[in-house]
């Protein structure tokens, strides 16, 4: 996670105001016969670059404790000073500066546990682990009474965590394959040798795209429980890319269809995004798209995707 650092932000202030006021000297001295007015500033300590180093430091300080720490900053900051307070007359207690160790390591477990459910996990909630567990596996190795070792433990991770992504994936592939054993038997949807499967819900009569070409789209993305993940409609935006830009399944669907064309889409994993999660994307999904093939337009310079109404 990303800190701020608010003495160099304080540090590059001073050095800044430092310079500029040389610079102003440098220039009085050649323009000798011009005035210029300094108000005095008294300031209520004698250790007054102390002062002005800690008002400095203040700036930007609410937005970072709410949007970071989570800190209310309306009601709560009364305590936030108590605890800053607190922690400078301790600096010389080593049971206090230890207990505020503390304190600075547990937000760091907890976006740990979070990223560790997200990433490895999958985002699965049946296999979430628990900050109660994992902080005590943590208070016994940092005690020295784990049965585990360090080694050990990431073995056992190691393995569980493929476990439970095997498992996911045979379950995922499960679900799509059955899917897609189902859905070929509707009326209207057509089956490539790929697998892709896809249903013309408007015919177009334009052109047809090749490997080379850059399209305009207007689309929707599912998820088979009907999850709607991405929508350039509800975006009111349209979408620019190269036809070899995008999943496999959309590449090879594009070079079949004729500008004015609305297909629905139903791809399989391996023609999509297959072990890799992509946001509300779990791995080895089937998806379901509407494409509504626009227009083939001109490729833009810098060669990348675009969007335009």
């Amino acid at each position: 996670m990303k800190s701020v650092r608010y003495s160099v932000i304080a540090l590059a202030l001073l050095c800044s105001t430092f310079a500029f006021a040389q610079k102003a000297k440098k220039n009085n001295k050649k323009e000798a016969k011009t005035e210029v007015a300094v108000r005095e500033v008294k300031l209520p300590n004698t250790d007054s670059l102390g002062y002005a180093l800690g008002v400095a430091n203040s700036q930007g300080l609410k937005p970072f404790l709410v949007q970071k720490l989570n800190v209310d900053t309306a009601s709560c900051m009364n305590d936030f000073i108590r605890g800053l307070e607190d922690y400078f007359n301790s600096v010389n207690d080593k049971e206090k500066v230890a207990y505020y160790a503390g304190l600075n390591v547990a937000p760091q477990l907890m976006d740990m546990i979070f990223s560790f459910n997200k990433t490895q996990l999958d985002g699965d909630s049946a296999y979430t682990v628990s900050p109660e567990n994992v902080i005590a596996g943590f208070k016994a190795a940092v005690l020295g009474k784990s049965d585990f070792s360090t080694k050990d433990a990431q073995m056992y991770l190691k393995n569980g965590v493929d476990s439970i992504k095997k498992k996911n994936e045979l379950e995922a592939k499960a679900v799509g394959n059955a899917f897609l054993s189902a859905n070929k038997k509707k009326k209207g949807v057509v089956t490539l040798p790929s697998g892709l499967q896809y249903k013309i819900i408007t015919k177009g009569k334009g052109a047809i795209p090749v490997d080379t070409s850059y399209v305009k789209v207007n689309y929707e993305g599912k998820l088979l429980d009907g999850t709607v993940f991405d929508s350039s409609y509800k975006r009111n935006e349209p979408a620019e890319f190269g036809v070899t830009q995008v999943i496999k399944g959309w590449t090879e669907a594009l070079k079949l269809m004729p500008v004015g064309s609305k297909w629905e889409l139903y791809i399989p994993e391996d023609l999509a995004y297959g072990a890799r999660a992509a946001g509300q994307i779990p791995a080895y999904s089937t998806l379901i798209f509407t494409v509504e093939l626009l227009d083939i337009v001109e490729k833009p310079e810098h060669g990348g995707h675009r969007a335009k109404k």
